[in-house]
């Protein structure tokens, strides 16, 4: 790590929670590790009470464990763990597909649509985390176009947990290749409103994401 992540607005936690997550996301700081505050303080170029509160939103994410007096250490999540929320969130942003199709508008689906887009700019860029901060969103804003509140409180959760996870599915060229063809098929099906077509397409996206990272773990 160097200066080039230093924190320029010193006054705002989520920059500093943002910065972290991306450390964690790309491996730099290892599931298990221990945070080295001191050193991350000093790169970042925060004082410790954001850090904290930053580290303190992290632990609400699931990314991180806050140790009192021990230090706090990066989640590491078991295989079985992660097949179970994967296989949750198979079954939640299926019946998310099926609903958003019901329920979201014409404006709404462009908007999608969008982010889609430009993500398929990036997956021809090679640019790998710009392009999987778009893949969340694109999941975020599908779950959002359910209606249901409730399954937006539960995918999100889920997804925060798994962000590392669903970073290192795309490590290889032919599962990034397979990724982006799942999501060219989702996108299909929401420009036509088929609901259950959409909804299969994004379990077996996510089933197919379990395949992608059962090795790494």
């Amino acid at each position: 790590m160097g200066a080039s992540i230093a924190i320029t607005n010193r006054s705002l936690h989520d920059q500093v929670a943002g910065r972290i997550r991306d450390l964690i996301i790309e491996g730099t700081l290892e599931p298990g590790s221990r945070i080295d505050e001191a050193h991350l303080i000093e790169e970042l170029g925060v004082s410790r009470t954001p850090f904290r509160e930053a580290l303190r939103t992290l632990a609400a994410e699931g990314l991180v464990i806050v140790r009192p007096s021990k230090g706090s250490i990066v989640r590491k999540l078991t295989p079985e763990d992660v097949f179970s929320m994967l296989e949750v969130l198979a079954n939640l942003e299926k019946l998310a597909g099926e609903l958003a199709c019901e329920r979201a508008s014409a404006e709404e689906i462009d908007a999608l649509v969008d982010v889609h887009e430009r993500m398929m700019e990036c997956y021809r860029a090679r640019d790998r985390m710009p392009y999987y901060k778009l893949n969340q969103e694109f999941h975020s804003r599908l779950a959002e176009l359910s209606k249901n509140e409730t399954l937006q409180e539960v995918q999100a959760n889920i997804q925060a947990r798994l962000k590392r996870i669903r970073y290192i599915s795309n490590e290889k060229p032919d599962f990034w290749a397979g990724a982006v063809a799942d999501h060219e098929e989702m996108v299909k099906a929401l420009k036509e409103r088929d609901g259950q077509r959409l909804g299969e397409a994004m379990s077996t996206h996510l089933k197919r994401t379990w395949d992608r990272v059962r090795q790494s773990l």
